[in-house]
């Protein structure tokens, strides 16, 4: 299917040259003088390679359809991951690379949306938010305010998150997979 270059966005996949490129960036720059230009910056789906490449807003491009299937995770082993379909029973294997940053927020039985293109997985998307446990949160600072400050504390899966300063050891918050960022405190 044709679009115009200037409405794709982070995860569309695209035919460019003859191979599949998922878009990881796009960027409208508008010089001083001359037409608007749109920057994309995209990873070849079969290698991995990454390129950046501009487009006139008004050209356009073959974007591809994909296939979205409700997977629940099964299991980790060294960099695959693997997944069953909620439907078929299917079992994928999926490497971390494919997943990104959010997979240390992956859980044993999270349901991900997975994006495949003839059978092969593209893209992987979590829950916008997990509910984890802190393990550890620095002691309170003396005359810091709740509206303002955070501290640091790690998270039952190591990862470190600013939490504000109410928030103790042991206690469970919600946190943003995408950016790894503290939401709330969690209500159960």
């Amino acid at each position: 299917m044709q679009v115009d270059a200037n409405t794709l966005r982070k995860g569309h996949v695209v035919d460019y040259n003859n191979k599949l490129w998922v878009v990881i960036k796009s960027e409208i720059m508008i010089p001083g003088k001359g037409n608007a230009v749109i920057q994309i910056e995209m990873r070849d789906v079969r290698t991995g390679i990454k390129t950046n490449v501009r487009f006139r807003t008004q050209e356009t491009i073959e974007r591809v359809q994909l296939q979205e299937h409700e997977m629940q995770f099964l299991y980790a082993t060294d960099n695959d991951y693997t997944f069953m379909d909620q439907e078929t029973f299917e079992q994928l294997t999926i490497n971390k690379d494919i997943i990104g940053d959010p997979v240390v927020f992956l859980t044993e039985s999270m349901v991900c949306k997975v994006m495949t293109y003839e059978g092969a997985a593209l893209s992987v998307e979590l829950p916008q938010t997990v509910v984890l446990e802190l393990t550890e949160a620095d002691p309170v600072v003396k005359g810091q305010t709740a509206s303002s400050s955070y501290k640091p504390a790690k998270l039952s899966n190591g990862v470190r998150v600013l939490v504000p300063p109410f928030i103790e050891a042991g206690t469970r918050v919600v946190v943003n997979t995408s950016d790894g960022s503290y939401v709330e405190r969690a209500r159960d």
